[in-house]
């Protein structure tokens, strides 16, 4: 493949993905705020404390039995404080927590997974300015070589050697060739683009990429195997099941009695429109019990439903399970052809490069036309239009394949960069008991 001199790589371009892509950085966006269901739900194994203060002005009248009149106005306010603790709600808050980890642990296996399509789409558009690169590289070649047989054409048919129906067979290969030049440009244009969408910036200088085979399983069978061990769209189902079995149980704590324990303490000053009380200080310790008998069938219903939830998702993990393996195999046998159609397009190549010259040599003597000449050129520019097309076809099977079994990540590729690692943000918030600051500050 043509290259242009080196500026970048491919793990300078993933690296740039990772630490800029607005869509990976939207989804562990998404994962922090999945983060804080766990704190949530740990708040109802915390107390609930309330503060209140009432003050206003009331006007009082009263007319006692011997038709004496008394009246005032009286200046009420009231300060109060409640504390409530909720000691059983029929492991309401025991399965909210694990819904709520379970949740998290669903959630970072689908920010691995967008990471994967994130870096695929970076090697597909690394790889597709490097290929239209070429490409335009290719048909640039193409039309001087043209251009070059169209002079000597003019030459000969001024010497008599060619007759006028050659000169115009050349120009008509000129005109197509400046034709395919112009959609190469195109395609170019719209490639750095993408390139600039996905990766953070337009690209300069590219150095030619490698597939990754080394970094995937020997065998058909072993990239089956990893898949279903560690791709993160089986273990993100496998973590829905998880929450939809907990939501059945979750459920089912609406028919249970519920237990919780409140404290207050208030003071009351001029609050008594009797006029016999000045100052009223209170203090209670009151204990609740609640037990549901009938609800009008809430939640049985919800229960019933979180069940037929549950078997969903299990049929789910299963389509998904399908889903890898079938990826992975169709990877696998697309990252072989590319291979064979690699080595046929190389050797393609060499045959044309060999053939060109044959023919135009036997051109210079007489023994074939123009058209020949012109066949040869344009056969060759296929081939190497194959060629290049093959190069980029290789080097993207070999990342998708990986992306397949489960393994395109910053970790498998060593890249040189900083782990975002989602494990921070939660240990920073799981445990926090109050504080409207995110821990980035905001």
């Amino acid at each position: 493949m043509v290259t242009p001199s080196a500026a970048e790589n491919l793990e300078d371009a993933l690296v740039k993905t990772y630490q800029t892509n607005p869509q990976l950085n939207a989804e562990r966006a998404r994962q922090r705020g999945t983060d804080e269901n766990v704190p949530q739900a740990l708040s109802g194994y915390r107390p609930q404390l309330v503060a209140s203060l009432s003050a206003g002005l009331q006007a009082v009248r009263n007319i006692l039995p011997d038709n004496t009149v008394q009246s005032a106005t009286l200046k009420p306010w009231t300060i109060g404080l409640t504390v409530t603790q909720v000691l059983f709600n029929g492991y309401k808050t025991a399965n909210n927590v694990r819904v709520a980890e379970f949740q998290v642990k669903s959630g970072r296996e689908a920010l691995r997974n967008i990471g994967q399509g994130v870096f695929l789409d970076a090697v597909t558009a690394y790889m597709n300015v490097m290929a239209n690169n070429a490409l335009y590289e290719a048909q640039r070649t193409n039309v001087q070589v043209l251009r070059e047989i169209q002079a000597t054409t003019k030459r000969r048919l001024d010497a008599g050697d060619v007759t006028p129906t050659d000169t115009a067979q050349a120009e008509s290969r000129v005109s197509r060739g400046l034709a395919d030049l112009n959609a190469a440009e195109v395609a170019l244009a719209i490639s750095k683009e993408i390139y600039a969408q996905v990766i953070g910036e337009r690209p300069s200088a590219l150095t030619a990429a490698s597939p990754v085979d080394r970094l995937i399983p020997p065998t058909q069978i072993a990239s089956l195997e990893a898949a279903a061990q560690q791709h993160p769209a089986v273990l993100g189902a496998g973590y829905d099941v998880d929450v939809a079995q907990t939501s059945i149980k979750l459920a089912e704590s609406a028919l249970l009695p519920q237990v919780s324990v409140q404290g207050s303490v208030s003071r009351q000053v001029q609050n008594d429109p009797t006029l016999t009380t000045a100052q009223t200080d209170q203090a209670s310790v009151v204990g609740a019990v609640s037990v549901p008998i009938y609800d009008g069938g809430m939640a049985a219903s919800q229960t019933r439903q979180a069940k037929e939830v549950y078997s969903q998702s299990r049929l789910v993990l299963e389509q998904v399970r399908n889903q890898t393996r079938t990826a992975v195999v169709s990877a696998w046998v697309s990252n072989e052809g590319t291979k064979v159609a690699l080595r046929a397009a190389e050797s393609e190549v060499k045959a044309a490069e060999v053939a060109l010259a044959g023919v135009r040599r036997e051109a210079a003597g007489g023994q074939r036309t123009t058209i020949d000449v012109l066949n040869a050129q344009q056969d060759l520019t296929n081939a190497r239009t194959r060629q290049i097309t093959a190069q980029r076809d290789r080097v993207i099977a070999s990342y998708t394949l990986l992306s397949a079994v489960g393994r395109l990540d910053i970790h498998t590729l060593n890249l040189n960069t900083p782990d975002y690692s989602p494990d921070v943000h939660y240990h920073q918030v799981r445990d926090a008991w109050h504080g409207l600051r995110t821990p980035s500050g905001q």
